[in-house]
């Protein structure tokens, strides 16, 4: 007889800001909380989510997540009206909100969403503090990655 297999659990992670790595040099992350209307948590349910394009702004005391596209369902009920990149407030500490004031006033951080995903049945977003990398980091960090890519397989062929 055969073994049943159990269903796997979906994956946590909703999206991921491939770009960030390779645009700036992050630093510190933190995770938020989002504010999310019900047709939102369902499209993210469905996997349905961008963060390419997305940034965190803080205005007055609170930290705002811009650009980011979650895409309706079609199932998705008449008479909402849904905006797929409306602004999404970020529920933050007090403690970790005067921090990242601190750095992005002060010392010219920026704040860049890295990942969106499922933390105990709720959406969490990972954002990083981070600077910007000039034309000659990405170039080195590149080089770097090919070099390790370029070893492993030095040390694979030797086995």
């Amino acid at each position: 007889m055969g073994k049943k297999k159990k269903p796997t659990a979906p994956s946590p992670t909703i999206a991921l800001n491939k770009k960030a790595r390779h645009e700036y040099t992050l630093e510190e992350t933190f995770e938020a909380g989002l504010v999310l209307q019900g047709w939102e948590v369902k499209s993210l349910r469905e996997g349905r989510a961008q963060l390419t394009e997305s940034y965190v702004v803080l205005r007055r005391g609170e930290a705002w997540l811009l650009g980011a596209h979650i895409t309706p369902l079609k199932s998705a009920s008449t008479h909402v009206e849904t905006d797929p990149i409306r602004t999404r407030k970020l529920l933050l500490k007090q403690r970790e909100l005067d921090k990242l004031y601190g750095a992005v006033e002060r010392r010219g951080y920026t704040l860049v969403p890295t990942k969106l995903y499922w933390s105990r049945g709720r959406a969490k977003l990972a954002i990083a503090l981070a600077k910007g990398k000039k034309k000659h980091d990405k170039r080195a960090s590149e080089k770097d990655r090919d070099w390790d890519r370029e070893k492993a397989r030095g040390f694979k062929n030797l086995k």
